[in-house]
């Protein structure tokens, strides 16, 4: 096989040479030259879209990790119901530029609570978009809200806390959290009253049991609900993954994601009549009467099972 011919032709065709009459082979040959790349928004930086800017997203199969247009942060209430379906009912929407912070817009949320509805969360479940010290102590302190995230992988850890879900003391006996003191702005955790290994330790004489640590000294771990608290490990498994599939329902159901808005203004009208095909869809799941399933009186009969007769 004339191998030199081949990639001589290959040089033709990328060069863009008149007169050469062979068929590039391009099953088994390399091209010399690159193919020239197409500009694209992202790269070039000018967006048809009016103020749309670069932003990234969470990391998915088969999508990038940077796109170009506008963001919606919504702040949901967990509204409690008879039904057994869950309901997120939106509280607050914004609607900014793609590369907008998303934690920048807690503390606005809540004081837009207080001022047009004279009442504010007092546990907002976050993702780690959240995770900024400042609103954390600022929602703390002005707020008195408790914001729940993870913890980053990066991040390290401080005393007591050995895991981000568990705590110890100097000599590895576990603690659970008792109780938070305003007064002073501590967290106070306390040896469980099961399980207790004190009786063994060489310093049971001279321990208190119970060991306090300052709210402001780290705002995931401690903060208003300390991150190995039952209660926040409760939230961040049962509702902290509910957020993706109310945002999903907006995507999907409601058809927001396969629009294209050109506009900021447009997006943000757009925005808010998803957010009223949400209010309208929970205000007609309350108004329709609760069914008891037919099977409900032998349910517990055929769950009982009596092994002492």
């Amino acid at each position: 096989m004339d191998c030199a011919g081949s990639i001589n032709s290959c040089w033709a065709a990328c060069s863009g040479a008149k007169g050469c009459s062979r068929t590039p082979l391009r099953s088994w040959t390399r091209r010399i030259c690159r193919r020239l790349v197409a500009a694209s928004k992202k790269s070039t930086g000018t967006y048809t879209a009016i103020r749309a800017t670069l932003g990234g997203r969470t990391l998915k199969t088969g999508q990038s990790r940077w796109f170009v247009g506008y963001k919606k942060h919504t702040l949901r209430l967990w509204l409690p119901t008879a039904r057994s379906a869950v309901t997120l009912v939106p509280l607050v929407s914004w609607l900014t530029p793609a590369n907008v912070a998303e934690g920048g817009l807690l503390i606005p949320s809540l004081r837009w609570c207080q001022r047009h509805l004279g009442w504010w969360p007092g546990i907002v479940v976050a993702d780690m978009g959240y995770l900024a010290a400042a609103s954390k102590q600022a929602a703390r302190e002005r707020w008195q809200t408790a914001v729940v995230t993870r913890l980053r992988a990066d991040m390290k850890l401080v005393p007591p806390y050995v895991t981000s879900e568990r705590a110890e003391c100097p000599q590895g006996q576990r603690l659970e959290w008792w109780e938070y003191e305003p007064e002073t702005g501590q967290q106070w955790f306390r040896v469980p009253a099961e399980g207790s290994l004190c009786s063994q330790c060489w310093q049971a004489a001279d321990c208190p049991r119970h060991f306090g640590f300052a709210a402001g000294q780290h705002e995931t771990l401690f903060g208003l609900l300390p991150l190995a608290s039952q209660v926040a490990q409760r939230l961040l498994q049962r509702v902290r993954p509910w957020i993706e599939p109310a945002q999903s329902f907006e995507k999907n159901q409601l058809g927001l994601g396969q629009m294209f808005f050109n506009s900021l203004r447009l997006a943000w009208l757009m925005s808010l009549w998803a957010d009223s095909a949400v209010l309208l869809r929970t205000m007609a799941c309350l108004d329709l009467p609760t069914e008891a399933h037919w099977l409900a009186p032998l349910s517990p009969r055929q769950l009982e099972l009596r092994l002492d007769e």
